[in-house]
């Protein structure tokens, strides 16, 4: 069983059953965000909570352990082409070197990192149309001249 057959496992479960992530993430005590990232692939769940988690959602036994594998993180295509994902690829090339010079302005020469990182995703109510907020917080990691 690989990282693949877990997540097609965890995404039939979810149709069937209408589990959503927030309730998987608020089962096993862990961000809704990590979560799903993890049961997509792309994040690796401590060992126990990801077995809480397969034996949550009924999944063989064998799934808890994949859950926790460290994963390789690869990407198939250069701009993904869902909607959803291409606009934030689209973001990020209209305001990516808005983005890095602010960081830099604001914390000096150095990253905003993806491993120390926090990310929440919420609807907000608005007359002119709900919006979605994307609120992320990641360490900052100054670069080191030697």
């Amino acid at each position: 069983m690989d990282k693949s057959e877990v997540r097609d496992m965890i995404l039939s479960k979810k149709k069937q059953t209408g589990v959503t992530w927030k309730k998987m993430a608020d089962e096993v005590g862990m961000s809704e965000v990590f979560v799903t990232s993890a049961c997509l692939g792309m994040n690796s769940m401590p060992r126990d909570k990801a077995d809480k988690l397969a034996t949550y959602l009924g999944l063989p036994q064998e799934a808890g352990p994949v859950l926790a594998e460290f994963p390789t993180k690869m990407f198939s295509q250069t701009v993904p082409t869902d909607p959803c994902i291409y606009r934030l690829y689209e973001i990020v090339g209209v305001y990516g070197e808005t983005l890095k010079e602010l960081i830099q302005e604001k914390g000096g020469d150095g990253i905003m990192s993806a491993i120390d990182f926090e990310m929440y995703v919420d609807k907000i109510p608005d007359p002119k149309g709900d919006r979605i907020e994307v609120k992320m917080s990641g360490k900052f990691l100054p670069y080191k001249s030697w």
